[in-house]
């Protein structure tokens, strides 16, 4: 079996070197410094640095001479601990969810234009095709992906629209006109739902999570078997969740 750092790209192993120099111990560190300390040449520090500069991963010191950590860790370190904290804060409210309405309950995050599922809640009834931590699903069949959908700018949403659709039901909306309709009546209502579109047999009802300025971070859905989870249902499970994720919101700092 290979070790797993055989896979390592050479350039990024670097570059992480160089970033993980910096230390309490060494806040600033000039090129020469660097180089020695990572055992590189100059010119390939000089050449890392300037792209990890570039990057806003690094930036340079008051004398201009030496380099410190950029604020763009800082902004991913901060989307890191905002997502622990999103679990953590949620999952009580999830629970409670779950055993209001005896449906399972997830949690999901907008990642690279997947739905990306972060936390899960078993209901009374085990649901077999339920998304696992981890996983990732499309965006464009399933309740929590629409909802992200109709809240992304214009321009995002296009880029994500352009790509294939892929019909995974005879449901499954292939159309970027079509489903751009259902996204207006998605921001209308408050609440997305999937209808059979990714799995058959499954219906989804999902709701938005806003952090302090607003924006959607994440969505909270209950997805259930069609038996189940009927049409005269929904409306009663969306205003459940729709209180639930504001409740949720509220705890990131939203304010409506």
């Amino acid at each position: 079996m290979k070790d797993p750092t055989d896979y390592n790209v050479r350039a990024v192993e670097r570059a992480l070197q160089i970033l993980s120099s910096f230390d309490d111990q060494h806040p600033e560190r000039g090129l020469s410094e660097i180089a020695q300390e990572v055992d590189l040449h100059k010119a390939t520090t000089h050449r890392i640095v300037t792209t990890l500069v570039n990057y806003g991963f690094l930036e340079r010191a008051a004398d201009n001479q030496k380099y410190r950590l950029g604020l763009q860790l800082t902004d991913l370190g901060f989307k890191a601990i905002r997502r622990m904290d999103l679990r953590r804060e949620a999952l009580p409210y999830m629970k409670q969810l779950t055993q209001q309405l005896q449906e399972a309950c997830d949690l999901s995050i907008l990642d690279r234009g997947n739905v990306f599922y972060i936390e899960f809640v078993q209901g009374e009834h085990t649901l077999t095709v339920a998304a696992a931590v981890g996983q990732r699903l499309p965006p464009c069949c399933t309740a929590s992906g629409k909802l992200f959908l109709a809240n992304l700018p214009p321009n995002e949403l296009d880029a994500i629209l352009s790509g294939p659709m892929i019909a995974y039901t005879e449901k499954t909306i292939t159309s970027p006109d079509r489903l751009k309709q259902q996204l207006g009546e998605i921001r209308k209502q408050g609440y997305a739902v999937d209808d059979e579109e990714f799995e058959v047999g499954i219906r989804a009802v999902s709701a938005a999570i806003r952090n302090q300025p607003g924006n959607v971070i994440a969505s909270i859905s209950v997805p259930g078997p069609t038996s189940r989870m009927t049409k005269e249902r929904i409306p009663d499970i969306a205003e459940a969740l729709m209180e639930t994720a504001q409740l949720i919101s509220r705890r990131m700092g939203w304010n409506p």
